[in-house]
């Protein structure tokens, strides 16, 4: 791997990490719509990761990197204090955000078939 490489993945491991504080701000504030925002920017960001990347790497790292800061944010502190509350929605978060990123991390990469872009026929 080379350095270039390297740095790449570590922002996107970032970016995961900044997500994953982000969607659990925005999740709860506006329910239906920020659960919604949340997940999609998961989506995005494993997703993106895997086809700028060029690889499975590039889907499971963001994804890893939101899955350890979302259930860092999970624990309780010693005041009793905590993040999420037990409601759907911080379960549909904490769920749907880790399928979103197992199934990012795991997609097929299908090559194109060689040959030009254009439609046939055109």
């Amino acid at each position: 791997m080379t350095a270039l490489r390297l740095g790449a993945y570590a922002l996107l491991a970032l970016a995961g990490a900044l997500v994953g504080v982000a969607g659990a701000l925005v999740q709860a504030a506006w329910f239906p719509g920020g659960l919604l925002l949340a997940l999609l920017a998961v989506a995005g960001l494993c997703y993106g990761g895997v086809k700028v990347m060029g690889a499975r790497m590039g889907g499971g790292v963001p994804a890893g990197a939101w899955a350890v800061v979302v259930l860092l944010l999970t624990s309780s502190r010693p005041e009793g204090d905590f993040l999420f509350g037990a409601g759907l929605g911080s379960y549909a978060f904490l769920l749907g955000g880790m399928f979103i990123g197992v199934m990012c991390a795991t997609l097929p990469l299908v090559p194109q078939p060689p040959g030009s872009p254009v439609r046939l026929g055109k």
